[in-house]
């Protein structure tokens, strides 16, 4: 996404703001998205999965999939959430709609507490979050048509009924690049690229304020990625929507994204802005992942920072810092197996969960106490580093 259209995304943010009285003037805005009031406020959540084993079902242990992790979203802001695949990401997305219960933490949109929310008054709140689905092809009903699969919210939500809601279903299959008449067929009869924009329309009929795209691209092939991207960036600057972007591709993360947060494990280990965490990543987990990004030029050879040892199992994560047994960082000692480490600003707007990278909340003396013997240093390997691209939308290839 262009800085234009990112502007123009927060200056439609701001007007609706204006309009309900919660600015006086946009100059109080910081163009930063950590600077705008929150549409989304997340705080402490966790979900476990219980473990259970034996004819009574005997609780022994817990999966902990979600392990406390605090975030905000902007209006028109997109937060990348990114990660190895089993860290959590669609658990959190999931745990945020609450298509699968939290086990402890709050979620706030938009002033009001998503958990204490029940029966009527939560289904007013799914007016306002939505979600789209990583894979397009289980996640429509092959026994529904198109137009019955994008009517089902507005007859839900009573936004529209008979020929309003038949010509709503063709405005919005129009406004995602497909056909209208397509709204008489079924799901198997259209590629991955074509469901997934049908699973979008499906989202937006609702007119929500907030969406978490679960993987919406990484189940299609490279050319129908760049035509989803773009849809998906169009949209958010047509209508000032909030996304919460998870991928595991870093590379259509970095289109995307405005902030980036990196889960390990069931926690946020770093979250930046998308432009400081890619010109300097300072968790040692996020330099291994932006090393593993391919470069577009065959005639460069990029070095790659290979980590040792298979991902822990969350139901029974490692002690201390998380990313211990496999962390490549020459300062890593005996404190790190001991000490939990907080998420800590190192700089402005860029937070990190590391006692090694300089500086920290946690003194040397404490990590002394530890057992450190190596102090806090500020390591950042070249075979991290990251040349952004220009931002720029994504070349939209002919069908």
């Amino acid at each position: 996404m262009s800085r234009d259209q990112d502007s123009g995304i927060r200056d439609q943010a701001v007007a609706r703001m204006q309009r309900e009285g919660a600015v006086a003037d946009p100059c109080v805005l910081h163009p930063d998205p950590s600077h705008l009031p929150a549409l989304l406020s997340v705080r402490n959540l966790t979900k476990r999965f219980p473990i259970t084993r034996g004819l009574f079902r005997r609780t022994v242990g817990a999966v902990r999939a979600v392990d406390g992790i605090s975030f905000d979203v902007a209006p028109g802001e997109t937060l990348g959430l990114v990660g190895e695949s089993g860290c959590g990401k669609t658990t959190a997305g999931r745990s945020i709609l609450r298509l699968i219960e939290p086990t402890s933490g709050e979620i706030t949109f938009d002033g009001v507490n998503v958990r204490a929310l029940a029966g009527e008054s939560l289904r007013r709140l799914r007016r306002q979050m939505q979600i789209v689905f990583q894979d397009p092809f289980s996640s429509l009903n092959p026994r529904m048509t198109v137009g019955a699969i994008v009517r089902e919210g507005l007859t839900i939500h009573r936004i529209a009924e008979g020929a309003a809601a038949e010509t709503r279903v063709r405005q919005l299959l129009d406004e995602v690049g497909l056909r209208p008449e397509y709204a008489s067929r079924y799901p198997h009869e259209f590629s991955g690229g074509q469901r997934q924009r049908i699973g979008i329309a499906r989202a937006l009929a609702v007119e929500p304020r907030f969406i978490v795209c679960d993987e919406p691209v990484s189940a299609l092939d490279v050319s129908v990625q760049a035509q989803v991207i773009n849809l998906l960036q169009d949209l958010q600057r047509q209508r000032g929507l909030a996304y919460l972007f998870i991928a595991h591709d870093l590379s259509v993360v970095e289109h995307m994204a405005d902030r980036v947060a990196v889960m390990y494990l069931g926690k946020i280990v770093e979250l930046a802005t998308a432009a400081d965490l890619y010109r300097e990543p300072l968790m040692p987990y996020t330099q291994a992942l932006l090393s593993a990004v391919p470069v577009p030029d065959p005639t460069t050879r990029k070095r790659r920072i290979v980590l040792t040892g298979d991902v822990p199992s969350p139901a029974s994560p490692p002690s201390g810092c998380p990313f211990h047994p496999r962390c490549p960082h020459p300062q890593k000692d005996a404190a790190c197996t001991r000490i939990i480490p907080p998420l800590e600003e190192k700089e402005p707007g860029h937070w990190v969960a590391c006692i090694k990278q300089a500086p920290t909340a946690i003194s040397w003396a404490e990590q002394q106490a530890a057992g450190a013997t190596h102090p806090p240093e500020r390591f950042v390997p070249v075979a991290s580093l990251h040349v952004r691209r220009p931002a720029e939308p994504v070349p939209n290839p002919s069908p």
